[in-house]
């Protein structure tokens, strides 16, 4: 029996592929790639980024640039669920990942305290108050719960399975869930210097890949029990199916090469579903374009679902956004579910023959009811959500 009782009534996304949703897909229809030098802070370092050069114009907190990512695509969620900012009459809880927000967002203290010997506390106070489950509660008034999670690159994702668990166990009657994160010095320094990033636009799962492009955005989506769209007139045929987690308690920043954690979270989110591995008509990969991860995975889904399996990876549009990843991929995944089709995972051309699957190269139509959406991270933590439409008659 497929779980279809948490359906999903509203979408909301941005990154460098588009303010919102409309123009996303616009820009993955024509196969276009915003990417370029980051202007947001200096540095020495020349790789391409995926940055979000414009903001719809409204009054979102000034210096901090994750939340502001976030409530742009929260209120694109809210308003595609035809429902108000406020939403005190609700029982909403408010769950949302992200990495560079929680840790990252007051480094004009110490670099101030660092050059002068002294700061200003604004920073401090922007910090302390730029939790980011917490600041949209307050925004819409919620009665349900607030979390934050940071959980690496599977952030948004685990951040969307708690949500739907909160729901499934009465605690909330609607949730806001996904992931935010901006592109910051730091990451950005980091993970050059792992080597893992690539000096060209990423090539997920393609021979010659050499490494990822860091990106930033958010991805929300508003989930709700059937019970509680039924009482306020909302319908919608897109509903949140599953999810699972798994560690592989392997390597700090590697995956493990067998592959065992992601297989684990896959099964679990199957499991939870209560659907078969041949019922996924496709799989909205990881893909970072790393070495390494684009052979876990790719193996991985190989021995799940074998050799016919659609994958894609849309990272090559958006860069990696880290902690808002598993977010904006889950918000593309139902769009793609919606519409009946997937963009090419641009950047592919060439096939690796250490990974067993290639993904699609070009834009291609699909027609099943049932999908899934990987997440990898740092620490060995895998994460897996399963998403579906109702077919019509």
């Amino acid at each position: 029996m497929i779980t279809d009782n948490i359906i999903i009534t509203g979408l909301g996304v941005i990154s460098a592929a588009g303010n919102n949703l409309p123009e996303t897909l616009d820009s993955f229809s024509r196969g276009k790639r915003n990417a370029g030098k980051v202007s947001l802070f200096d540095t020495s370092l020349s790789y391409p980024v995926f940055e979000v050069k414009t903001f719809p114009e409204k009054n979102y907190p000034e210096g901090q640039r994750t939340l502001r990512l976030a409530l742009i695509a929260v209120d694109e969620a809210l308003k595609d669920a035809q429902l108000e900012d406020e939403l005190s009459e609700y029982r909403v809880g408010v769950c949302l990942g992200t990495t560079v927000a929680s840790q990252l967002n007051d480094l004009d203290f110490y670099k101030s305290y660092r050059d002068h010997g002294s700061a200003s506390m604004v920073p401090v106070d922007r910090y302390l108050k730029g939790n980011l489950a917490e600041f949209v509660s307050r925004k819409i008034k919620s009665k349900g719960p607030s979390l934050t999670v940071v959980n690496a690159c599977s952030s948004g994702t685990d951040a969307i399975g708690v949500a739907l668990s909160w729901l499934n166990n009465g605690l909330c009657d609607i949730a806001i869930a996904g992931g935010a994160d901006e592109l910051n010095r730091v990451p950005f320094c980091g993970f050059g210097s792992l080597g893992i990033v690539s000096p060209d636009l990423c090539a997920p799962f393609d021979r010659d890949r050499r490494g990822l492009n860091l990106g930033e955005g958010a991805g929300v989506m508003l989930i709700e029990t059937k019970g509680s769209a039924e009482k306020r007139g909302a319908a919608s045929d897109l509903y949140l199916s599953g999810y699972g987690s798994a560690s592989d308690s392997y390597h700090l920043t590697a995956p493990r090469p067998d592959g065992a954690g992601l297989e684990a979270a896959i099964h679990k989110a199957l499991a939870y579903s209560g659907i078969r591995p041949q019922e996924i008509n496709f799989v909205n990969a990881h893909g970072t374009a790393t070495p390494d991860n684009d052979v876990v995975e790719g193996r991985a889904l190989h021995r799940i679902f074998g050799p016919g399996v659609k994958i894609l990876s849309t990272k090559g549009y958006t860069g990696h956004t880290l902690g808002a990843a598993g977010g904006i991929e889950a918000v593309f995944t139902c769009a793609a579910l919606r519409d009946g089709w997937i963009p090419a995972s641009i950047g592919f051309a060439n096939k690796d023959e250490n990974i067993p699957v290639v993904p699609v190269m070009e834009k291609t139509t699909i027609n099943g009811c049932c999908a899934l959406s990987t997440s990898l991270a740092f620490g060995g933590n895998n994460a897996a959500l399963i998403f579906g439409r109702r077919l019509k008659a």
